[in-house]
């Protein structure tokens, strides 16, 4: 029996969340003993400069005694990273060719939007009332 059939029949449970460049699969799979584990697949996709592309994987093996403790830090690490930098995703931060002066740039544009948005609103003469 090849490898591929062989890790076909020990799969028994899979969900797959897809992020963007990023895919998720999870997967429940079966020891030989019979018992359950977890597989946790991070799938990024990277465009060539041809066009053409390829996929980096990386798998975490995850066992029925460390559910718990598991389960416990990831809430804690989400937990702080929302509590500390809310839910906003900054994504142009993670375009390819952002530059920290673009940001300047923008945070600039709306500031000088927003105080023109404020003159227009406090440009009003009470002789019209």
């Amino acid at each position: 029996m090849s490898d591929y059939e062989m890790s076909d029949k020990e799969e028994i449970y899979s969900k797959v969340l897809r992020a963007g460049r990023r895919t998720y699969f999870f997967d429940v799979r079966a020891t030989k003993a019979g018992d359950y584990y977890l597989t946790i697949t991070e799938s990024k996709k990277f465009t060539n400069d041809d066009g053409s592309y390829h996929y980096k994987k990386h798998k975490i093996y995850l066992y029925k005694e460390d559910f718990s403790e598991f389960r416990d830090i990831l809430a804690e690490m989400t937990d702080y990273i929302i509590n500390e930098k809310g839910e906003e995703v900054i994504s142009e931060r993670h375009q390819r060719d952002f530059k920290p002066e673009d940001d300047f740039v923008a945070q600039e544009a709306k500031t000088s939007s927003d105080s023109k948005g404020l003159d227009s609103f406090t440009d009003v003469s009470f002789d019209d009332i």
